[in-house]
């Protein structure tokens, strides 16, 4: 019976070893690992595998500069987060039926939305 157990679960472990994926081309390469007896793997590079040493194998992108927001953006934020504001009393409003709140708030929604339509257009526009 321990025999058969030992084998069971050897065949596991290598089962589950062969199951790792390798990416090949395009992404970034890490090597197979098996944990076993709970010991983590260890990378002598980082996270990234030996060619990148530490850096990510997609790069940093282009433009990583701060930009500071448009006009129109801040415009827009602030009109979300006015709304969101007057969303949220109507919702904690107990003074109106549960109709009336859900109908208060498809209101407030569509005037959102119409509020941050009428901003863009006229920002455009000038």
């Amino acid at each position: 019976m321990k025999k058969l157990i030992i084998v069971i679960l050897s065949f596991v472990f290598v089962s589950v070893a062969s199951a790792q994926k390798v990416v090949h081309g395009g992404g970034y390469y890490r090597p197979h690992t098996v944990i076993v007896g709970g010991y983590a793997p260890i990378y002598p590079y980082g996270f990234y595998g030996a060619p990148f040493y530490g850096y990510p194998p997609y790069g940093y992108g282009y433009n990583n500069s701060y930009s500071r927001p448009s006009k129109l953006d801040m415009q827009v934020e602030d009109i979300k987060h006015d709304y969101s504001d007057r969303i949220k009393s109507v919702k904690m409003d107990d003074s109106l039926s549960r109709k009336e709140r859900k109908a208060k708030v498809r209101e407030l929604k569509q005037d959102r939305d119409n509020a941050i339509y009428d901003a863009k257009k006229s920002y455009y526009k000038s």
